[in-house]
C-alpha cells in the first residue's frame, strides 16, 4: 500500500463533475431502495466509519450521501472529545450505546479510532497503550463482522492546501464561522503528522479494510462514498422476508 502522503486527494484524471453529479442521483435512489430491503430483511446490520482530519467533510457525506436513506432506518453519532463520564470508563465504552441492531444502519462521525489518532497526537498515551489500543479494535471489529455487524470505514483524505482553504473560509462564510476553532489551524501546520498517524492506522487494521476517499473536489467525494456504499448493499444477499398466506 502506498503511503497516504502519496495518495492523490485530487478525482482520477478521467473523473467527470457532470457525469459524476448526474450518478449520484441515481445512486441515492439506489440506496433509498437497498435499505429499504436492508430494514426489512433484519438479518445483519451496519456500521459506517467516517473518519478524516478536520474539514475533510464528514459532514457533507452525511448530508450527501446518508441522507438519502429512510431515517427510520439510519442513526447518526457524532463523536466529541470524551465526557468527564466516558472518561470514568474504558475508552471503548461509549460507542456501545451506539452499536446497530440488526436491520439498521449507524454512523459514526468520526469514532472510536479517536482515542486512538489523538493520544498518538498529543503523546498523551506511550506507544504500548495506543498499540493495545489498535489491537482490541482489532479483535472488536473481528466480533462485530462474526455476529451480522458489517463495517464500512472510510478515511476522507484531504490535502493540506485544500484544508488551509477551508479552515479561512470558516472565519469568512457567516454561516460556517461556528465551526471554527483555532485548533483547526494547529491542525493544519501538522498535517503531515496526522496523515503518517492515519497511514499508521490504516497499516495496522484487520481484515475490515478502509476506503481512501480523496476530498479535495466535494462532487467526487460524495460520488465516491455513495458508490462504494451502493457496490456494498448490493452485495450482502438482502432480500425481503417471505411471509405465510
Amino acid at each position: 500500500m502506498e503511503h497516504l502522503s502519496d495518495i492523490s486527494t485530487l478525482p482520477p484524471s478521467d473523473a467527470k463533475k457532470k457525469e459524476c453529479k448526474k450518478e449520484l442521483k441515481k445512486l441515492r435512489e439506489k440506496l433509498f431502495d437497498l435499505q429499504n430491503i436492508f430494514y426489512a430483511d433484519g438479518r445483519q446490520a451496519l456500521l459506517i466509519v467516517l473518519q478524516g482530519l478536520d474539514t475533510s467533510g464528514k459532514d457533507g457525506v452525511v448530508r450527501h450521501v446518508i441522507r438519502a436513506m429512510n431515517p427510520m432506518g439510519v442513526n447518526i453519532k457524532a463523536f466529541q472529545k470524551p465526557t468527564e463520564e466516558e472518561k470514568k470508563h474504558d475508552f471503548l465504552w461509549r460507542i456501545y450505546p451506539h452499536l446497530p441492531p440488526l436491520g439498521m444502519i449507524q454512523v459514526f462521525n468520526r469514532s472510536h479510532y479517536e482515542d486512538v489518532i489523538v493520544p498518538t497526537a498529543t503523546k498523551s498515551l506511550p506507544q504500548e497503550r495506543i498499540d493495545y489500543r489498535l489491537n482490541l479494535i482489532n479483535r472488536l471489529e473481528t466480533h462485530f463482522t462474526r455476529n451480522n455487524i458489517h463495517i464500512l470505514k472510510f478515511f476522507l483524505h484531504i490535502s493540506k492546501e485544500e484544508q488551509k482553504e477551508k479552515i479561512e473560509n470558516r472565519l469568512k462564510m457567516p454561516h460556517k464561522r461556528w465551526k471554527y476553532d483555532q485548533s483547526d489551524e494547529k491542525v493544519n501546520r501538522r498535517w503531515s503528522e496526522y496523515v503518517d498517524i492515519y497511514d499508521e492506522v490504516i497499516r495496522k487494521s484487520n481484515d475490515v479494510p478502509w476506503h481512501i476517499i480523496p476530498v479535495d473536489k466535494r462532487w467526487y467525494r460524495n460520488y465516491e462514498v455513495a458508490r462504494t456504499l451502493v457496490d456494498y448493499m448490493e452485495n450482502m444477499d438482502l432480500r425481503y422476508p417471505s411471509i405465510s398466506l
